[in-house]
């Protein structure tokens, strides 16, 4: 796991200048790799690579980047694992490859060499941002792993072509135009993130995962990134071709699947662990390690002051069970106050997804004592986890059916009740019909209901549920055109059931761009590598071909999932209403927090450089403050843009 930054551009500068241009750009993200640093430079090319290099295979300087390969003909820089890279490296030498230590990095080159860039990267398992120079052909690669955990940002004016793991490294480079996209800012204040490609900057792209960008002349416009693997096409195939074996057989091959995806990131010269929650996701992950090991494997937790979040407990009771060596912190919101200084920092993109914090701190805690930790993220994405999904094929379409009419009456007074009246009506209800389910923030789930049911199509309520501002344009002067690819996806026709369609969108945009950025971010921040299992692409693959009763069975999701758990792990220490990894933002904002809220929330802070329409960002944080509204996580978001932009000076 590393980080790097480089420069393509015809400007003309010597050697040295685009050395130095090149140190700038790394020097920012010397989080990402704290154990050594490279530069190359091709005058004649007008190409520089910097790297920032985080030791976890091959600590030797055999390791080092940037890398040439055998041949000379490639020069790369990658941040990364490729974990089949002894597979490759056997089938490699039996061509007459030699290698000289026993990094992925060589393995990588090599394989550029013998099949080409398009086709050897299709070989490669694993999760990696890379950029190589052809010397030959005289081109400049860009490419990202299948599911977008690793980040790889492009910036482009006329004559000059920057690229980098972080923005911070861009902003650092010999050119920056720091002007925001208002369309990429109105779709992050819907969902907390800014979906691929667009970045929060206009000249500025996030490379979409599974593509390839190859430049040859940096004085004309980026070409189109290409796809050398695409997650919509999969998704179709599978749909198209199903598993036809029974259920028994179904979970065989799954639980054969994430146990080879556990067990080859598993490899590291340097101590491992894993980061655990108590959910279906981080257990199983965490029950696979450590059938595969002899020393209890190191696991760690996030707990919070308030019950109705804190999956601290749960977690112990997994870690008891499975004989790991377990450690907890507590996150309290005057915790959370002494932390949020660094979030502009670490996350130089907006990104208002508020169990950033707690991301942040476990990996912190896990880095005290490892260097690479396991994760269960994905496990929702891909086997139907969210309650979302149960509620959106079950309750849309027939909310969809009554008239419009109805719908927003049904809204309106919905939202006339606060939340906090909602959470005690239903704790009597509760008490007093014991067979009535308790649910997790129920008064949340109620106004979430007024929402999409003034929505005008299911895929429009959908998006409701995702939305923490509904009409997000409203807060900008001027938005401009917005493009929303959940929109495309959620009201397209295929896949053809909204189940599939939900899954779909949720693995296109909110996956890479909120969860796994954050994780990246948050992880890399303190120097943590962070190996996701259940998003190797051969699981996902398979996750496609599975019919929708392996993923959701009577009230449960991730069906399939659980029973690969159940296998290691008894039923009643994970069957339990699903909470997510939230953190209580409303109480935080109107406690420990409000006082540097109120701060970034003044009309004269609001109506700073014309951006922002001060009136509906007021009123909501007057509603909260009240307890009249749970907009928590609309005005996180607000907060966190106006903490990025003093940061940033934008």
């Amino acid at each position: 796991m590393c980080g790097f930054a480089g420069i393509l551009t015809t400007a003309g500068l010597r050697s040295d200048e685009l050395a130095d241009r090149a140190r700038r750009m790394i020097a920012p993200i010397v989080h990402r790799g704290p154990d050594d640093s490279g530069v190359c430079v091709d005058e004649q090319a007008g190409l520089a690579f910097g790297f920032r290099r985080l030791a976890i295979v091959d600590l030797s300087a055999n390791g080092h980047q940037p890398m040439w390969s055998p041949s000379r003909r490639f020069v790369m820089v990658f941040n990364g694992q490729v974990y089949n890279f002894k597979e490759l490296r056997r089938e490699l030498e039996q061509y007459g490859y030699r290698f000289r230590g026993h990094s992925d990095t060589e393995v990588i080159l090599a394989a550029f060499e013998r099949w080409g860039i398009h086709e050897g990267v299709r070989r490669f398992v694993g999760m990696f941002a890379i950029a190589v120079w052809d010397a030959h052909r005289r081109e400049l690669s860009l490419f990202r792993d299948r599911i977008g955990k690793k980040p790889l940002y492009v910036y482009s004016e006329p004559g000059l072509i920057t690229f980098g793991s972080e923005l911070k490294a861009l902003l650092a480079g010999p050119s920056f135009d720091r002007s925001i996209d208002r369309a990429a800012l109105a779709s992050y204040f819907r969902y907390l993130y800014v979906p691929a490609p667009k970045s929060i900057f206009q000249r500025a792209i996030k490379l979409p995962p599974g593509h390839i960008l190859t430049v040859s002349d940096p004085k004309l416009a980026l070409p189109p990134p290409q796809p050398y693997w695409s997650l919509r096409e999969v998704a179709l195939t599978g749909l198209a071709k199903p598993f036809t074996g029974s259920d028994a057989e179904a979970i065989d091959e799954l639980d054969a699947l994430l146990a080879d995806a556990v067990r080859c990131r598993l490899y590291a010269d340097v101590p491992l662990g894993a980061l655990l929650s108590g959910g279906i996701d981080s257990s199983a992950v965490v029950a696979l390690m450590q059938e595969m090991t002899t020393q209890p494997v190191k696991t760690y937790t996030i707990g919070f002051a308030e019950e109705e979040f804190d999956e601290a407990r749960h977690a112990a009771r997994v870690a008891r069970h499975l004989g790991t060596d377990h450690t907890e912190l507590l996150l309290t919101g005057e915790g959370a106050h002494a932390v949020i200084p660094r979030l502009p920092e670490i996350f130089d993109e907006p990104l208002a997804d508020p169990s950033q914090l707690p991301t942040f701190l476990v990996s912190q805690l896990a880095r005290q004592h490892v260097t690479v930790a396991l994760s269960g993220d994905g496990g929702d994405e891909l086997f139907a986890g969210y309650n979302r999904y149960l509620y959106g094929t079950r309750v849309l379409s027939g909310v969809n059916r009554l008239p419009r009419g109805v719908r927003r009456l049904v809204a309106a007074g919905i939202g006339s009740v606060p939340q906090p009246t909602w959470d005690r009506l239903h704790r009597m209800t509760t008490a007093l019909l014991p067979g009535v389910a308790n649910q997790h923030l129920p008064g949340e789930r109620m106004h979430k209901l007024g929402n999409l049911m003034r929505a005008a199509s299911v895929g429009d309520m959908y998006r409701a549920l995702l939305s923490a501002w509904q009409q997000p344009d409203s807060l900008l002067v001027d938005r401009g055109a917005i493009e929303d690819p959940n929109r495309r996806i959620l009201d397209g026709g295929q896949p053809a059931h909204l189940l599939d369609r939900m899954m779909l969108a949720d693995q296109l945009t909110y996956l890479p761009d909120d969860l796994l950025a954050k994780v990246d971010r948050a992880s890399m921040a303190v120097s943590l590598e962070v190996r996701t299992p259940l998003l190797d692409h051969r699981v996902v693959e398979f996750s496609w071909r599975l019919a929708h009763s392996l993923k959701v069975r009577g009230s449960l999701g991730k069906w399939a999932l659980r029973q690969v758990l159940y296998r290691r792990l008894p039923r009643h220490l994970v069957e339990r209403p699903k909470m997510g990894f939230s953190v209580p933002i409303d109480r935080w904002l109107r406690g420990p927090l409000r006082k540097w809220a109120e701060s970034l929330l003044s009309h004269d802070e609001l109506g700073r450089n014309g951006l922002l329409e001060p009136a509906p960002i007021i009123g909501a944080w007057r509603e909260l403050r009240e307890g009249r509204r749970p907009a928590g996580s609309a005005l996180w978001a607000v907060i966190m843009f106006q903490a990025w932009r003093a940061r940033w000076g934008i």
